[in-house]
């Protein structure tokens, strides 16, 4: 690091023309300006500048040695700028990733409109059902269902929503519920277990073993819409599905779901992670 440093300080030297001007210009003492460069030249055994009491000038060496440390400050110089631009304006790679339940219906919008707004920021959206780990997967924000265990990750609360038990009303009409097949994400397991609540606090509980199990909330839904059984979906796909679909227990609900965004930033997250997290919540 200390090499660095005097790399730097060298280059000052020479482009404000003597030790003075480099120390007024990084505001340091001209005692250090010269420590460097007498650590520098010796380092190196080679002269770097010939010094008189009125001018400097570049050795042959010092000269090639002068445009290396130039183009490192310039690259420095350049580094510093472009991380500067991220904190004025939402650019570059944001991973996110969400459920499939929640990914098209509300995440996508969310990032649709911030792309307008946007056009610099560069989003990766990974669907899926099962909680990815974020450091191992690179991801820099997650939408899921329910508060997480991992102390590290920051986690807001950003919206809630309910499971319905629905099914085709040609299936649900006249029939025993209870006999009915049912159809579940792999993340309920076989044995399905709803606890109801009415408006007026009376409860109902429901139980079933899994007739069929998919890995995909949209294969699941698909499996429900043809006739094959009925099973769970959020609330807000209610206005997205057929006529023919109805509530199981149309006088009974199910306990809200929490929905938080983490991400493994802390208290200083980049400025699109910031955004998309907004973005998101203002669709809830």
């Amino acid at each position: 690091m200390n090499r660095f440093r005097q790399m730097a300080v060298f280059a000052h030297i020479v482009e404000s023309g003597s030790i003075t001007g480099a120390a007024d210009s990084l505001e340091l003492s001209k005692s250090v300006i010269s420590q460097h460069l007498k650590a520098l030249e010796t380092e190196l055994d080679v002269v770097l500048l010939k010094r008189t009491t009125r001018r400097q000038s570049l050795t042959s060496a010092g000269e090639q040695f002068y445009q290396q440390c130039k183009a490192l400050n310039q690259i420095a110089s350049d580094a510093w700028f472009e991380v500067e631009q991220t904190k004025l304006a939402p650019q570059g790679r944001v991973r996110i990733t969400a459920p499939n339940a929640l990914m098209e219906t509300l995440v996508t919008p969310a990032i649709s409109g911030l792309l307008k707004q946007y056009p610099l920021l560069e989003p990766e959206l990974i669907s899926h059902d099962q909680h990815l780990d974020l450091l191992s997967e690179d991801i820099d924000l997650a939408i899921r269902v329910g508060q997480s265990e991992q102390s590290m990750l920051m986690q807001k609360r950003i919206g809630s929503f309910r499971d319905v038990l629905v099914g085709s009303k040609s299936i649900i009409e006249n029939a025993d519920i209870d006999t009915l097949p049912y159809v579940a994400n792999t993340w309920q397991g076989k044995n399905i277990v709803h606890q109801f609540e009415s408006n007026a606090h009376q409860f109902k509980q429901y139980t079933a073993k899994a007739h069929c199990v998919t890995n995909s909330f949209h294969t699941c839904l698909a499996l429900i819409q043809s006739g094959c059984g009925i099973g769970i979906v959020p609330d807000f796909h209610l206005s997205k599905l057929s006529d023919d679909i109805a509530l199981v227990f149309p006088e009974y609900h199910l306990p809200i779901n929490n929905i938080y965004g983490l991400h493994p930033y802390g208290h200083k997250a980049p400025l699109n992670i910031k955004v998309s997290l907004e973005a998101i919540t203002a669709v809830f």
